[in-house]
């Protein structure tokens, strides 16, 4: 009779354990490693025309519409990533320099819905086709690669 309620106690115990610790298990992180974001970098042509990195002193990116801030009031920036929007086929964006001076810049881009997987569902595949933009302070934009991604390759060039 005490080995039954020892098997009893003993199954018990296994099957607790075997909950927590399949709770304690990772879920999928489906988040921001499948979302794509745009590299962005700054360049100036030096004196023979060479395209070499700049930084700005400061700026804030904000999406044009909504009180989403990308950027605020960051000091030295040489480099971003920007999001675009899943559900329309452009993103406007605000890139505010100082207190008074200012650039839109509009991403065109298509979006592409793919299945992922069971635990993830759809992601977005984004490809930006053109771009527009005020001339304040921003000269040019070259899109270098055109597809959003995770992996850090550059996509513009804005040229200051």
């Amino acid at each position: 009779m005490k080995a039954l309620i020892r098997l009893i106690i003993g199954c018990m115990i296994a099957t607790l354990l075997t909950g927590i610790i399949q709770a304690c298990s990772e879920d999928p992180d489906c988040s921001m490693t499948a979302r794509g974001w745009l590299q962005c970098n700054f360049y100036t042509l030096n004196e023979s025309g060479m395209a070499v990195n700049d930084t700005l002193d400061s700026l804030t990116i904000t999406a044009f519409g909504t009180d989403s801030v990308i950027l605020n009031n960051q000091k030295e920036v040489r480099n971003l990533m920007l999001p675009l929007r899943y559900t329309v086929d452009s993103t406007v964006l605000v890139f505010k320099y100082s207190r008074t001076m200012t650039d839109t810049v509009i991403l065109y881009h298509t979006n592409t819905p793919y299945f992922l997987s069971m635990d993830c569902g759809y992601q977005m595949q984004q490809e930006v086709t053109g771009a527009r933009f005020s001339r304040h302070k921003l000269d040019s934009i070259y899109i270098s690669y055109n597809e959003a991604g995770i992996d850090g390759r550059e996509n513009i060039k804005m040229f200051y």
